[in-house]
C-alpha cells in the first residue's frame, strides 16, 4: 500500500471504490458498537463486586473509633486520606475525601473562586475578565465547567512532554486575567502522554501575574497503567514546596475507573490556605460524605500498595483492548499516511489525528456503520477543533471481539474520508 498523498488520481479512485465496497459491507451488518466514552467494561466492574460484602455487622463500621454510619468527619476517614496521599505524593493532612465524583469537586472549586474569590482577591464573577488555559487536545468536561461560567478559554498546544510551557509561562506572567489552567498530568485525556519532569518543575516555578491563579491538576489516571513500561510523574506538590508555590496546585483524583463509576470515592489535595477556603464551602454544603463507602474502599483495597496491586487486575483486562486498536491502526492505516496516533502506556484513551478536515466525516461514517465515537471537536474548548482532525477513541467498554470490528470500521472510515478529501 502506497501513501495516499503519493497516489495518482486513478489509484485514489480505485482505492475509494474498494473502501466503499468494504464500508457498505459493514453497514449491512447492522452493528451497534460504542467507543465514545471512557467507561470500564463489565469485566472490570466485576473485579470490585467483593467490596460490597466487606461490611457485614455494626462492628465492621468503625474506623479509628468513628462509627462510619453516623455524622462526622467532614474531610474523610484517615485510612482513605493516607491511601490517596501516598498515591498523589502529598501528606494526609492535605487531602480532603469527598463524594463519588472528582468532577463535582472541580466544579465546586471553580464555583467557590467565582463567588468567593481566592488568595484574598475579588470573586472572579466581579472581575472584568477571567481566562483559563486549556491544553489541547484535552478533556471535554473540564472545558464544560469553564464554558458554563463564561470563562474565556485559550488553547495551549501539547506535545510528548505536556503543554507548551513557553506559552504557558508567557501568558501567566503577562496577563492578570489568566486565572488557571486545566491539567491531566499523567496519561492525559485523550493523548495518553505524561508530563515530563521538566514540565512539572516549570509548573511549580510559575510566577503568575494574577495572585489568584491556580493549577487544576486532575490526576485521574495516576495508577492506570496498561503496559509493562509505565510512565512516572513527579509530585507537583513536592516541587511547589521547593519553590514556595504550594498554593498553586489543587490536585484531584477518584476511584471512578478503579471500583465503581458513580459509586466510588473522590479526593482533593491542596495547601492549607486553599483547603481552608474550600472547607468553608463544604462546611455549609454538607455535614459529611458517605463514610461507609470510604470504609468499604479502605477495607477492600487496604492501602496504596494494595491499590496499585489491585490495578494489575484492570490492566489484564484492558491491555488487550488497547493492543487490538493499535494493531488495527498499525496494520491498516499506517502505510497510507492518512492518520497518526498515540500509543500510551496507560490511561483510558487513544488519540488519533486523521487527515486535516476529515474528523467530522470519519465520525459520521462510523456512526452510519454502527460505531459511536466521541464527537469530533469534543477535545477542544467550545467543541471547535481548528484542524478538524482529532478523534478520541475509548477502547475499554466493548469486548475485544466487538472492539476488533469497531477498529476495522474506524480504519475503513478514516481511509475513506481521506481518499474522498484528496480527490476533492
Amino acid at each position: 500500500m502506497k501513501c495516499y498523498k503519493e497516489m495518482s488520481r486513478e489509484e485514489l479512485t480505485a482505492e475509494k471504490a474498494s473502501l466503499e465496497k468494504a464500508y457498505e459491507g459493514y453497514k449491512a451488518m447492522g452493528l451497534s458498537l460504542n467507543m465514545a466514552r471512557g467507561k470500564p467494561g463489565a469485566e472490570q466492574l466485576d473485579i470490585s463486586m467483593p467490596m460490597l460484602d466487606v461490611l457485614n455487622s455494626s462492628s465492621d463500621c468503625t474506623d479509628e473509633g468513628t462509627d462510619c454510619r453516623n455524622y462526622g468527619i467532614l474531610d474523610g476517614i484517615p485510612g482513605v486520606k493516607k491511601m490517596f496521599a501516598d498515591i498523589l505524593g502529598v501528606s494526609p493532612d492535605e487531602v480532603f475525601v469527598g463524594g463519588n465524583s472528582s468532577l463535582n469537586m472541580m466544579f465546586d472549586t471553580i464555583t467557590t473562586f467565582m463567588v468567593k474569590g481566592v488568595a484574598g482577591c475579588k470573586p472572579w464573577l466581579t472581575q472584568e475578565k477571567v481566562k483559563f488555559l486549556c491544553p489541547v487536545p484535552g478533556y471535554d468536561r473540564h472545558f464544560g465547567i469553564t464554558e458554563y461560567y463564561g470563562i474565556e478559554m485559550i488553547n495551549i498546544p501539547t506535545d510528548e512532554n505536556g503543554p507548551d510551557m513557553d506559552l504557558v509561562e508567557k501568558l501567566v506572567s503577562e496577563d492578570e486575567a489568566v486565572k488557571g489552567i486545566w491539567c491531566v498530568p499523567k496519561y492525559s485525556n485523550p493523548t495518553g502522554i505524561t508530563y515530563s519532569d521538566e514540565t512539572v518543575r516549570r509548573f511549580a516555578a510559575l510566577k503568575p501575574k494574577a495572585k489568584d491563579f491556580r493549577i487544576i491538576w486532575d490526576n485521574a489516571y495516576v495508577i492506570h497503567d496498561v503496559t509493562d513500561t509505565p510512565d512516572s510523574l513527579l509530585s507537583i506538590m513536592d516541587e511547589c514546596k521547593k519553590n514556595g508555590t504550594e498554593d498553586l496546585p489543587i490536585i484531584f483524583a477518584s476511584t471512578s475507573k478503579i471500583t465503581f463509576p458513580g459509586a466510588g470515592v473522590a479526593v482533593m489535595a491542596c495547601s492549607k490556605a486553599n483547603m481552608d477556603l474550600l472547607k468553608a464551602r463544604y462546611t455549609k454544603q454538607t455535614i459529611g460524605y458517605d463514610k461507609l463507602n470510604m470504609l468499604r474502599h479502605q477495607r477492600y483495597l487496604k492501602d496504596s500498595a494494595g491499590l496499585v496491586a489491585y490495578m494489575a487486575k484492570h490492566k489484564a483486562v484492558i491491555a488487550p483492548k488497547f493492543e487490538c486498536v493499535l494493531n488495527a491502526l498499525e496494520s491498516e492505516v499506517k502505510e497510507t499516511g492518512c492518520a497518526s496516533w498515540t500509543a500510551p502506556n496507560g490511561g483510558y484513551f487513544i488519540s488519533v489525528d486523521v487527515l486535516e478536515g476529515t474528523a467530522k466525516e470519519v465520525v459520521r461514517l462510523c456512526k452510519e456503520a454502527g460505531v459511536v465515537l466521541t464527537g469530533a471537536g469534543a477535545t477542544f474548548p467550545y467543541g471547535k477543533d481548528p484542524k478538524d482532525s482529532n478523534i478520541r477513541i475509548a477502547p475499554t467498554y466493548p469486548s475485544v471481539e466487538e472492539l476488533a470490528k469497531a477498529a476495522d470500521i474506524f480504519c475503513v472510515c478514516t481511509k475513506l474520508a481521506a481518499v474522498s478529501k484528496l480527490l476533492g
